[in-house]
């Protein structure tokens, strides 16, 4: 005879549902950030080919990418007091369906408009493009927090979890970005720049019908957020928006422009190889970054990154795009191999940086305000990549891939310094993490 197993307390069977169902959220909001990323970087490859093609300077391509970054910042400001106010689903949708409309206003780009009027017809496409990628990306982010299961019974279990769940997200983002710009190069040598846009408007207009199950709560403050709350005042919060600015104006300050022109135009290489190397280079960073948890216990540190692994990694960053210069000043070697080995080691050590930057702004945050300060995050986060990009085709004028590599190294810089001034996350001031070293990765 068997003997029956005891039923779960009620309260461990709800407990069950509310975790089952936080799986699900996560997982279609992951599933729709995958889709809009395919087509974010396909379509900036699709842009910058095209135009350099037809005979447009870097500054010139440049230009075309500023509204897209200039209306991320104001996007990220706004769209997270939208999120605390209505609700991440429908930040989420609003950035889906904007990313369609700007995919099917390219289209009609012809080869036969005058300059001036495609540069100014692309840029109120990359516009609308940039407002959507970071609507959808906020709500994304933010939408983790809220649907991660809480522990309270311990503490440092949770912050491990939601430190992992967040790697997972921004991995795969990062490695789809880059199966992305290998998808663009691919797209636009078999089927053209205007069949392509039309093909990723259908493909994204499908993923939007997954997220039409969300709840419309989700993210949603219980107290609305006024204007005045736009403004983080938390100081760890506000110094890590500034350090974000400054790392990310360091990555593209080469990859956005100054990378693909440098590889088509003094290397040689065709339009799906130069694809295909920023597809691989974004994929082994996404990869990098998904398992910055698993290579942190590889390391000996089997709890959440606090500030030390912060200044840590920011520091070992700031020698790398220093010495890829030196090898292109000193003509150590041949370029190519100097710039493509080079950038590998930067997309690793980058990745663990980023990886701990996206789960330290959560960790300054808590659940009921996360969609603000992780709009006020990401806005910081724009404005660098704003800088970055116009840095990218000015630098590259200037002095080649060299400068803009120097420019890189001092933006890095800047970060590590900004760094040391973080304060400790309040969880990780009332219980220390164990197996947390002062000094470390």
């Amino acid at each position: 005879m068997t003997t029956p197993r005891p039923t779960p307390p009620l309260s461990e069977n709800r407990a069950a549902m509310r975790r089952l169902t936080a799986l699900q959220q996560y997982m279609i909001v992951t599933a729709n950030y995958w889709a809009f990323t395919l087509t974010d970087g396909a379509l900036r490859m699709l842009v910058v080919f095209h135009f350099h093609a037809l005979g447009y300077s870097t500054l010139e391509i440049a230009l075309l990418f500023l509204f897209y970054e200039f209306f991320g910042i104001i996007t990220n400001l706004y769209g997270g007091w939208l999120g605390g106010r209505f609700g991440l689903r429908l930040t989420l949708w609003s950035g889906t369906l904007l990313q369609v409309a700007a995919l099917l206003l390219l289209i009609p780009v012809a080869d036969s408009w005058p300059k001036w009027w495609s540069v100014a017809y692309v840029m109120v496409a990359q516009a609308i493009s940039g407002i959507a990628k970071d609507l959808n990306k906020m709500s994304a982010k933010s939408a983790i927090k809220t649907v991660v299961p809480e522990t309270p019974d311990n503490q440092q279990q949770g912050e491990q979890r939601l430190f992992r769940w967040v790697a997972i997200l921004t991995g795969s983002k990062n490695a789809l970005k880059g199966v992305g710009f290998f998808l663009g190069g691919v797209l636009l040598a078999t089927i053209g720049f205007n069949a392509a846009v039309a093909v990723m408007a259908a493909g994204l207009l499908l993923a939007f019908c997954c997220t039409l199950v969300l709840p419309a709560d989700m993210g949603r403050m219980k107290q609305k957020p006024g204007f005045s709350a736009l403004f983080s005042k938390s100081r760890g919060i506000n110094v890590l928006s500034l350090a974000r600015f400054f790392l990310f104006g360091a990555r593209d300050v080469w990859f956005v422009v100054a990378l693909p022109v440098f590889l088509e135009a003094a290397l040689g290489w065709r339009f799906w190889e130069v694809g295909g190397f920023m597809g691989l280079w974004v994929i082994g960073y996404g990869i990098v970054q998904g398992a910055a948890p698993a290579l942190r216990r590889a390391w000996g540190q089997s709890a959440a990154p606090g500030v030390a692994a912060v200044q840590f990694w920011s520091a070992v960053l700031t020698a790398i795009p220093a010495l890829i210069a030196i090898a292109l000043w000193r003509q150590v070697g041949q370029p190519g191999v100097a710039v493509v080995a080079g950038l590998a080691v930067f997309g690793v050590v980058f990745a663990m940086n980023s990886s701990i930057h996206s789960y330290m702004i959560l960790a300054y945050s808590d659940a009921e305000a996360v969609s603000l300060n992780v709009g006020f995050y990401y806005m910081a986060n724009a404005a660098g990549r704003l800088v970055g990009t116009l840095l990218s085709g000015a630098m590259f004028l200037l002095g080649g891939m060299t400068a803009c590599l120097w420019t890189s190294s001092l933006l890095v810089a800047a970060a590590a310094l900004v760094s040391t001034r973080l304060p400790a996350p309040l969880r990780q001031r009332q219980a220390p993490a164990i197996g947390e070293r002062a000094v470390g990765p």
